[in-house]
């Protein structure tokens, strides 16, 4: 079943602009109790029904095959929350999961009670393969039959034939294809819920105790056909997100402790194992590369379109797609906790944090069916009672009402579009927490980011080096890069990296001078490798080079002197290199009309320079994470505003802001579990993108939302002015219901 009516209510957030982690689920004990899982995530998403106690001292997920929208999840909230062990309820209607907090030994209950619904539940236990929801296989041979009966009794209707012989094919066309709806439309009404299956087998009851008998079959038909074309549409999108999960292999070849190679299933390989990946093969989970060299094919994780080449010490994920080389890497992740199963674990999780648009199809769905239903039963009864109308006449608008009187369309439209939007964004490498996020990206006024790792790539290099006494530059940097060789500290590594040769002269009495640099003697000489204050002690004040220090300084670049006992010999310049992509992101920011200001620890005369070199509207240097934090909140004041950061500091920022942007390949763990939205493979061209597919997604709800009340509103309106019929009260629902999907369905494209 495919159609959904009179929502009564999902298991989503409320769009609270809440803060989530990364990890979607909490696991479910073999026992069946939950295993202590952090306060956010789909916790935050559940609804209880009733203060937490012993209601909720265990969550079992439940796989049901026939709970495809808020048809089934209306049915289901009603039958389970009349049940006093039973505390709350998640529903995931894209995956067909529902989640239960309830007392020990309910579970047995709750399945029962939910078999009682006419569905087949099916218990998720933890550990246990867990395959993807497939879609049910549909018989289409007798609605075919179906169809052919239909229509040889429309044939008998117009050529004059008997009535009992419209009436025996109508039944037929009616019993091959329609008993389903009938069986589903009385459990419905049994529990109190007017649901599209109730309402179209009232209308086709009373069609047919009118002696509209053609009509009858083909509007059942015309309804079931339908049906099955939207729920080949829906598992679209349900695939979609299937397709990241098929991304892992089922086995990878692994090293035993006899040194040979076994093919074992990737959900059994445990943290630190050897693995081996041949060329081409997909790599089974994320680790460091021990032995091998190859480019990596990363674009199912992080969105990229060229391969990256990666060798020893480097970092790999499951999912992505070895290139010509073979390589062997150290698992640093299970099979369940991979980059690739938090981004399916996402993507799954922010279905369920409503957008403001979906909260508003909820709310009006609710007044919609009841309301219209009441004026199908006035049009029944008041104009034959009170203006002579013949009775005939006005049940059939009634009827024809109450088809138009499921708002299926309406309420399937926002979480397809939404779905279909945020694995766009995951194929991209743009993780989203909420469809709330995906919404409000389009709003986007200011945009904060942090320098250091986001704007530039966070580490130094050389950009300079000027001489000052006799020594040639290449001889003062083979000194400078033999002390620097002794110092862990980045900038001697970038000193260290720029030298021609890593094999420096042996250095002796080597001394790290905490914050002013290195010292160390080099063929009998004392050198000295440092800022400012190791000068003056060295050798003195030099106006010459405090001056071309401070040049550099204004360039955003810091200076470093190599000094011997009696004067300065050289000055070299680092500095924090801006990323390619930084350039291009803050042009496509302007276009869009988003302005941006960089929040830095950094001094004054770097951040300036950086932000002068990429064109940043504005610039605040010196900021402690507080600093950060209160220029978020002034900036919220003035308009919807967005947070990138990679670090520690950047979290409470990043917490406070309308959306919170990590920087998701370097970013800390604190940074991508305190965001809203993580950029795998640290491009903030992303970001971009990201707001580009939020004004689309949220014209595509715009338009789903227009076409499904403006197709209800027409045909009522016919109806009421005596134009409408059964066939075109199906069009309304299940033809409406179709256009929206479909649409929706077009963001997979992005």
């Amino acid at each position: 079943m495919s159609n959904c009516c009179n929502k009564s209510g999902c298991g989503g957030a409320q769009g609270n602009n809440h803060r989530g982690r990364f990890s979607a689920f909490a696991p479910i004990a073999p026992g069946g109790g939950a295993v202590p899982r952090a306060a956010s995530g789909a916790a935050e998403n559940a609804i209880p029904l009733r203060p937490a106690g012993d209601a909720a001292g265990e969550r079992s997920r439940i796989r049901i095959m026939q709970m495809d929208c808020p048809v089934e999840e209306a049915m289901i909230r009603k039958k389970l929350g009349a049940m006093s062990d039973v505390g709350g309820l998640e529903f995931d209607l894209m995956q067909r999961v529902l989640t239960v907090s309830h007392a020990p030994d309910a579970r047995a209950p709750i399945l029962d009670a939910i078999r009682a619904l006419g569905f087949e539940p099916e218990l998720l236990i933890e550990g246990e393969p867990q395959p993807a929801a497939e879609a049910q296989p549909m018989r289409w041979r007798p609605l075919a039959l179906a169809a052919a009966a239909a229509a040889s009794a429309e044939a008998l209707h117009w050529t004059g034939f008997p009535a009992w012989a419209q009436a025996a094919l109508a039944l037929l066309a009616i019993a091959l294809c329609g008993l389903n709806t009938f069986k589903k439309g009385w459990t419905a009404v049994r529990n109190g819920n007017l649901n599209i299956n109730a309402l179209m087998s009232i209308a086709v009851t009373g069609a047919l105790a009118l002696g509209q008998w053609p009509e009858a079959a083909m509007v059942m038909v015309l309804f079931t056909l339908a049906e099955r074309l939207e729920a080949r549409s829906l598992d679209r999108a349900r695939n979609a997100i299937d397709a990241l999960i098929r991304l892992t292999p089922e086995t990878a070849s692994v090293q035993q402790p006899d040194g040979s190679w076994r093919e074992t299933e990737t959900t059994r390989i445990a943290t630190g194992s050897r693995v081996r990946a041949k060329p081409g093969e997909r790599i089974g989970l994320d680790g460091v590369i021990v032995s091998g060299r190859s480019a990596i094919n990363q674009a199912p994780v992080t969105g990229e379109s060229l391969p990256v080449d990666k060798g020893e010490g480097d970092t790999v994920f499951a999912g992505t797609i070895n290139g010509a080389g073979a390589i062997e890497y150290r698992v640093t992740a299970t099979a369940d906790n991979s980059t690739l199963a938090r981004i399916i674990r996402v993507v799954g999780q922010a279905q369920q944090a409503k957008a403001p648009v979906q909260r508003f199809v909820d709310r009006f769905s609710r007044i919609y069916t009841p309301v219209v239903c009441a004026l199908a039963l006035a049009t029944a009864l008041l104009p034959p009672l009170f203006t002579g109308g013949g009775w005939h006449e006005w049940i059939y608008k009634a009827l024809v009402m109450l088809v138009i009187a499921c708002p299926c369309a309406l309420v399937i439209s926002t979480p397809v579009t939404l779905v279909s939007g945020l694995t766009a964004a995951a194929r991209h490498g743009i993780l989203i927490k909420g469809g709330i996020y995906l919404e409000e990206g389009r709003r986007l006024k200011w945009l904060a980011l942090d320098k250091t790792g986001t704007l530039t790539h966070g580490r130094p290099r050389q950009t300079d080096i000027h001489t000052l006494g006799k020594l040639d530059e290449a001889h003062c940097q083979t000194l400078a890069s033999s002390l620097a060789g002794y110092s862990d500290h980045p900038v001697s590594q970038a000193l260290l990296a720029a030298a021609p040769a890593r094999a420096g002269l042996a250095v002796t009495g080597f001394t790290a001078l905490p914050g002013r640099g290195v010292r160390g003697v080099i063929a009998g000489k004392s050198y000295s490798l440092g800022n400012l204050r190791l000068m003056a002690e060295s050798v003195g004040d030099d106006e010459a080079t405090t001056a071309a220090l401070r040049t550099l300084e204004q360039q955003g670049k810091t200076g470093v002197m190599l000094c011997d006992e009696e004067r300065v010999l050289a000055l070299f310049a680092v500095a924090d290199t801006v990323k390619a992509s930084s350039r291009e992101a803050i042009a496509q920011l302007r276009a869009l009309g988003v302005r941006t200001v960089m929040l830095t620890g950094d001094n004054r005369w770097a951040a300036q320079a950086i932000g002068a070199q990429l064109g940043i509207d504005k610039v605040q240097s010196e900021q402690l994470p507080e600093d950060k934090l209160q220029a978020v909140e002034k900036l919220t004041r003035a308009g919807t505003t967005g947070m990138v950061g990679d670090g520690i500091n950047d979290a409470p920022a990043l917490a406070r802001a309308s959306i919170g942007f990590a920087m998701g390949a370097m970013g800390t763990d604190t940074a991508i579990e305190t965001a809203d939205v993580a950029l795998m493979d640290d491009d903030l061209c992303k970001i971009p993108l990201f707001i580009r597919l939020a004004k689309r997604t949220y014209a595509v709800l715009i338009q789903n939302l227009t076409l499904a009340i403006g197709i209800k509103a027409l045909f009522l309106a016919l109806t009421l002015a005596g134009m409408g019929t059964l066939w075109m009260a199906v069009f309304a629902d299940v033809g409406a219901s179709l256009l929206v999907v479909a649409n929706g369905l077009r963001l997979l494209r992005q």
